[in-house]
């Protein structure tokens, strides 16, 4: 009998806030098939308990989200896990309850998703992100469909074609993020954040995320799985499987 794997995700519930933590430091919380299937499962069990308002995603490092599992992608094609983190995106969106990020250091490609899919993220002004799919022959396909409902569309065309990396003050005024803070600063303005939005009702707070989510939901469902296919042809090409090949190859 083999040893269950590690826990990737935790969670823990106090005064009405529901913590999701990120913690697989060993790739940097890449979004591996383990990480998004723990992740998914909490989100819906914060969803389904009475006693929580709002949600808090956050990772145990400075890390918040490498994006893709490359090691995965490139022996297992990213057919399933395309599609996966296009579901991911859209339970974030339409969860019942307020989902909050929040990250005091590096985002990158597909943990923008995550980002880009809550209700309220919260940043250091130095936390840094950047889309780098572009660099390895790829395209932020899946998390365009929150990433672009966000950002300004020359901000998006700046961060997608360029693949370089910009601070957590751009993010907030790209609209990627809602709001930037000095980095000692983060843990108040997010626990204050989420104390906030706790004292809504339940009704008020479900009825409110479905009017202001509505054209990000209806964006998801008309092009989700167009982009799920996008992304997964990307990922088996050659260009793109030297590249990633490369990458991993260098270490990250």
């Amino acid at each position: 009998m083999t040893d269950a794997p590690a826990e990737l995700v935790h969670y823990a519930v106090t005064d009405a806030v529901a913590t999701i933590t990120l913690d697989s430091p060993a790739n940097r919380n890449a979004l591996s098939r383990q990480l998004v299937t723990e992740l998914f499962g909490h989100l819906e069990r914060a969803g389904a308990d009475d006693a929580v308002r709002v949600v808090l995603v956050e990772s145990s490092g400075k890390v918040f989200c490498s994006g893709a599992d490359l090691a995965e992608a490139t022996t297992e094609g990213m057919e399933v896990g395309a599609r996966r983190i296009v579901d991911l995106q859209r339970l974030i969106a339409t969860l019942d309850k307020p989902v909050v990020t929040k990250n005091l250091g590096a985002v990158r490609a597909g943990g923008i998703g995550i980002i880009a899919a809550a209700d309220v993220a919260i940043c250091a002004e130095g936390a840094t992100f950047a889309l780098t799919e572009v660099k390895l022959g790829l395209a932020a396909a899946i998390i365009s469909l929150t990433v672009h409902h966000r950002m300004s569309p020359r901000a998006a065309a700046l961060t997608t074609l360029g693949g370089e990396v910009f601070s957590g003050t751009e993010a907030a005024a790209y609209g990627l993020v809602t709001k930037a803070v000095p980095a000692e600063e983060l843990d108040a303005e997010v626990a204050a954040t989420c104390a906030s939005l706790a004292t809504g009702a339940a009704q008020g707070l479900r009825e409110s995320k479905r009017i202001l989510n509505r054209d990000l939901v209806a964006r998801i469902d008309a092009l989700g799985e167009e982009m799920a296919a996008t992304s997964a042809r990307l990922f088996a090409s050659d260009e793109a499987r030297e590249a990633m090949t490369a990458f991993l190859s260098r270490g990250r």
